[in-house]
């Protein structure tokens, strides 16, 4: 399969293309700005925001023909590092152009960046249960969750018009890498420091798994995926942190020992979601 991976430069899409190509595939990856130099596939620059670029990107941006498949995951990636049009004006229309380019290409298999924020993050208001999942209506708070949701509803409507059309949306949870998990031990302390999205978090090699299981899926439409580690970023269980900072939230179900409470429950089910790594694998006990 040939897969264009879109945001390869960023911190996970550095990871899914070093993962794709371990795998075989036949990455072409772009960005705006070029990836380090050991970085395994084909790279290319180019504007998102230019409807024109990405369908050649699609149909192929040499004589080695379009590619099967995508992998996009450039965005904006957070709230508050741009102002908020400057967020929406060009994450929104990125996603359009990727969807519509794989429409008129013929290309049927796309995956791309939702993000955990449209399950109402930061959670200043109460979710409506936990572990939350994607059975509620997405709930967003910022521009950026706004954008979220907008290219959610956008996919619902390109999968209408087209079903055999594939657009799995990942609901990425906060994004770390193992050098990241030194700074874990400065959460411990304070548990509201991480109540935003529920002490989640998701390691880019579990996120590099969930965007080629979804690549490989026989889905067609739009599903949406929590994507999250199995664990939280807490040594604290996570019913007893439920009962601190959300006592009168419902539970959806019994919570055991330190599992996440953003449920990858329909990412196991549907999509093989089997996340291998833990932050207390790289910092011990």
């Amino acid at each position: 399969m040939r897969v264009l991976v879109t945001g390869a430069s960023g911190k996970l899409g550095r990871v899914v293309v070093a993962h794709l190509a371990e795998r075989g595939y036949d990455v072409v990856a772009t960005d705006r700005t070029p990836p380090p130099p050991e970085l395994p596939g084909k790279f290319v620059t180019a504007d998102l925001t230019n409807f024109g670029e990405v369908v050649e990107l699609l149909a192929g941006v040499d004589e080695t023909g379009p590619v099967d498949a995508v992998a996009h995951l450039s965005a904006i990636p957070a709230p508050g590092r741009h102002p908020n049009a400057a967020t929406f004006q060009n994450n929104v229309p990125s996603t359009y152009n990727v969807f519509r380019a794989a429409q008129v290409t013929g290309i049927r298999n796309v995956v791309w960046a939702s993000s955990e924020t449209v399950l109402g993050l930061p959670f200043d208001v109460p979710p409506p249960y936990a572990p939350v999942d994607e059975q509620y209506t997405v709930l967003p708070q910022s521009t950026y969750s706004l954008g979220k949701a907008v290219e959610e509803e956008m996919a619902r409507h390109f999968t209408r018009w087209d079903p055999q059309l594939k657009l799995i949306g990942l609901r990425f949870s906060n994004v770390m890498r193992p050098e990241d998990y030194a700074g874990f031990s400065d959460f411990q302390a304070d548990p509201s420091v991480r109540r935003w999205n529920l002490w989640g978090y998701i390691d880019a090699r579990d996120g590099a798994q969930a965007v080629r299981l979804a690549l490989e899926s026989d889905l067609t439409g739009f599903e949406p995926f929590i994507i999250a580690a199995e664990d939280t970023v807490m040594v604290t269980p996570s019913a007893e942190l439920l009962a601190a900072a959300y006592p009168d939230v419902p539970r959806s179900r019994e919570v055991t020992g330190r599992e996440t409470l953003l449920s990858i429950d329909k990412a196991r089910r549907l999509l093989g979601y089997a996340p291998e790594h833990r932050w207390q694998h790289h910092v011990g006990p």
